[in-house]
């Protein structure tokens, strides 16, 4: 029988990298991630170093998840609108972005994800504020307020590739 863990863990959504680097951490110690859940990553086990593992937003049902299988990845799930992808290390290097640009194309579709989830829990907060029925306003508030935390995460991080990019040109 193949021998599994599941690990629960919080990661947010501005953490992607750190999250990724965790998820190869494990695969170096002989973990892969083979399912994906809300807040749950469950592994099995796996020769140590034998898989690089990748995440991505996608929100597009366009195809992608068969073009990344075409390229030798194997699909591992989605979580919400994030797609996770495994590939055999031996088979050679496995990077999603291939450059600064697509780098910064991704931080944009989190940036305006995050807009867009702030941006509604900022409106729906006001308005439960000043109904005098309503007295959970605040935590939209609060989750409004956290969110553009992350937004500003994510533009710091995009404005540390445009520079680099800058250097390269």
């Amino acid at each position: 029988m193949e021998e599994r863990k599941v690990i629960r863990k919080w990661i947010w959504v501005w953490d992607f990298e750190k999250e990724e680097r965790w998820l190869n951490e494990m695969a170096q110690s002989g973990w892969v991630l083979d399912k994906i859940g809300y807040c749950r990553f469950e592994f099995k086990r796996c020769e140590p170093g034998e898989y690089v593992v990748r995440l991505e937003l996608h929100p597009e049902n366009d195809g992608y998840v068969e073009f990344m299988q075409e390229t030798g990845a194997e699909y591992i799930g989605n979580m919400l609108q994030w797609k996770y992808f495994r590939k055999k290390a031996e088979e050679g290097s496995f990077d999603i972005f291939s450059d600064i640009d697509s780098r910064i194309g991704h931080l944009n579709k989190i940036g305006k994800m995050l807009s867009g989830i702030g941006t509604a829990n900022l409106v729906i907060g006001l308005a439960n504020s000043i109904n005098p029925e309503v007295h959970m306003g605040w935590i939209n508030l609060l989750c409004a307020t956290l969110l553009m935390y992350g937004l500003g995460r994510i533009h710091g991080k995009k404005e540390a590739l445009e520079k680099e990019r800058l250097l390269h040109e």
